[in-house]
Formats: C-alpha cells, sequence, structure tokens
C-alpha cells in the first residue's frame, strides 16, 4: 500500500499530475470528488472535471464524509483518488450553514474535528493504495479575515499531519513534480 500525497497551488497541475499517477498504476481507479456546485461557475467546473476523466473511472462524489467513503472504497485492486482536501476542508467548515465574524477568533464546528480525526486514523491503515491531492495555501500573504486565516491555518495543519502519513509527498509547481518525501515517482 502506497500513500501518495500530492500538493500545489491553483493551477499548477497537481490534479492532471496526480491523475497520471493513478492511471499508471494499471489498476481500477475510483475518483473521490470533494467539490460541491454552490454556484453556476463551480457547477461547470466540475461538469468539464467530470468530462475529462476517462469512461473506466468510477467517481464518487462525498463533499463531507471521506474517511467514510474511503473505508468504503480502498482495497489491493484498485488506487483511489482524493480530488481535493482543500475542497473538504471548506465544505466541513461551512456545513450546516456555518457563518464567522471578520474578525476575532472562531469556533470550528465540531463535525470538522470528528471528521478530521477520522481522516488520519483512515489513512494509517494499510488498505490499498491512495492519492491525495491539496492545495498549498500557505506560500502567499496572511489572509484579511478570521475565517479565511483559520482555513489558511487548518489546511496546513492539515497537510502536515497528511503528509506525516503518506509514504510519498510531491509539491507541484508549473505542472513539474518536487519530490519532498520517499520514493520519486
Amino acid at each position: 500500500m502506497t500513500r501518495t500525497l500530492v500538493l500545489g497551488g491553483a493551477r499548477s497541475g497537481k490534479s492532471a499530475y496526480a491523475e497520471r499517477l493513478a492511471a499508471a498504476s494499471g489498476r481500477e481507479v475510483v475518483y473521490i470528488a470533494t467539490a460541491q456546485a454552490g454556484d453556476g461557475e463551480m457547477a461547470r467546473r466540475i461538469a468539464l472535471h467530470r468530462e475529462q476523466r476517462p469512461a473506466q473511472w468510477q467517481t464518487v462524489e462525498e463533499p463531507l464524509a471521506l474517511a467514510k467513503t474511503l473505508r468504503a472504497w480502498r482495497s489491493a485492486q484498485r488506487v483511489v483518488l482524493v480530488d481535493c482536501l482543500t475542497l473538504w476542508l471548506s465544505n466541513l467548515l461551512f456545513a450546516g450553514g456555518a457563518s464567522y465574524p471578520e474578525v476575532g477568533h472562531i469556533a470550528l464546528p465540531a463535525r470538522f474535528g470528528e471528521e478530521r480525526a477520522a481522516l488520519l486514523e483512515e489513512l494509517a491503515r494499510p488498505d490499498g493504495d491512495v492519492i491525495l491531492v491539496s492545495n498549498e495555501v500557505g506560500l502567499g500573504i496572511v489572509p484579511y479575515g478570521a475565517v479565511s486565516r483559520a482555513f489558511t491555518d487548518e489546511a496546513g495543519r492539515l497537510n502536515q499531519a497528511v503528509a506525516a502519513l503518506c509514504d510519498r509527498a510531491l509539491f507541484i509547481a508549473a505542472g513539474l513534480p518536487l519530490n519532498l518525501k520517499g520514493t520519486p515517482c
């Protein structure tokens, strides 16, 4: 079993790289998509991604219960590709219609902590190959607004925790991989 984390900025080529890794495995691919169509533009993005995936890949759309979904689909016969952890994080932060103040400390929803812990526990299990895609959002300026800062903080913490459990980690910039951990892909 190999767990691989593929990090990068927006439009860095991280998803395409992760998809090439999954396809190169020669095994069945299950694609867990975490995006939700909150508006028309995002709905169009999701539709385009669906069209671009190979027809033989199984797509499972799950915006919140990622650990449970991983547990259901992981096996030695397949590769599970999760795209992406930062969208999943955002979904959890705003699940149930949560709203946040512009300034001051924010309390994260209880479900966030529960789902995060469940994901890390699931990734520690030795079942099947998993490729996880996540945005690196901590390379820019400190965001304005409490919820934006909380999101950046939690994305960084999540990426660190997932990277610690993964066998391989790569950073993608301009479509090019930089090996951070493990055997280069």
